[in-house]
């Protein structure tokens, strides 16, 4: 749960309350730690500090605009249309957009083509395939896989991965070796509510929202989320 607020005359804040917090959000005056407190710079309007924090901004979006305002070349990866028409409207463009929803094209390959057969500096992925297996769901299929992402890697590249059960057998290591590769772990929380403040308010990036729904249409919002009809970003206007 998010809140904006203010305290008496002091300065805005705005802050996230866990779901494991022994408070209610319910109430009107709530205990909040410190450390889940920011300054909202003045600049930053109420919609694009509560569209930010936490689960407003994916991740994904924060690694595109950070890449590309440290002047990298971009290739990202999208599962389904609307994906690629948020992707779209940032600025500058992402350098390729591959769409492996359809199958038409193959990440491997597509991605040598565009590096000219010397890979891909960083990689992060939304997830990976470690072994082929029949029962795979669609979304599974659509990940790559393990092998797939350490071809792609380029000579003393970086592998950054969200898939915590992640294992690598001795050839894999060995591959990783001889190009001279790293793998780490991404951990969610390693950004701050701080350093996302500092970023939006200096434009590094911001986040692709819908316009504010009143609170009677929130409802109607979580619905569609939840029945996987729609992928957005919402702020629900009290």
């Amino acid at each position: 749960m998010k809140h904006c607020f203010k305290s008496g005359g002091n300065p805005v804040f705005i802050g996230i309350l866990p779901l494991d917090s022994e408070e209610s959000g319910l109430c009107e005056e709530i205990l909040v730690h410190e450390h889940y407190l920011v300054h909202k710079p003045e600049q930053i309007s109420w919609m694009e500090s509560a569209g930010a924090i936490h689960d407003g901004l994916s991740f994904g979006t924060i690694a595109i605009q950070l890449a590309q305002h440290r002047g990298a070349k971009v290739i990202s990866t999208v599962y389904n249309l609307e994906e690629k028409q948020c992707l779209e409207r940032i600025v500058p463009s992402v350098v390729r957009i591959i769409d492996v929803s359809n199958g038409k094209y193959d990440l491997t390959e597509t991605c040598l083509e565009e590096t000219g057969g010397l890979g891909v500096n960083i990689i992060i992925d939304a997830g990976v395939r470690l072994h082929n297996k029949e029962n795979e769901t669609t979304s599974q299929q659509l990940l790559p896989h393990k092998h797939d992402i350490i071809t792609l890697l380029s000579a003393g590249g970086h592998w950054v991965t969200t898939e915590k059960n992640l294992q690598l057998d001795p050839p894999d290591c060995r591959y990783l070796f001889l190009k001279g590769a790293s793998v780490s772990f991404l951990n969610d929380e390693i950004w701050n509510l701080s350093n996302v403040m500092e970023k939006l308010s200096s434009g590094v990036f911001k986040p692709h929202l819908d316009k504010p729904v009143p609170l009677y249409e929130a409802k109607v919002s979580m619905e569609l989320v939840q029945k996987n009809q729609a992928r957005k970003k919402q702020v629900v206007q009290l």
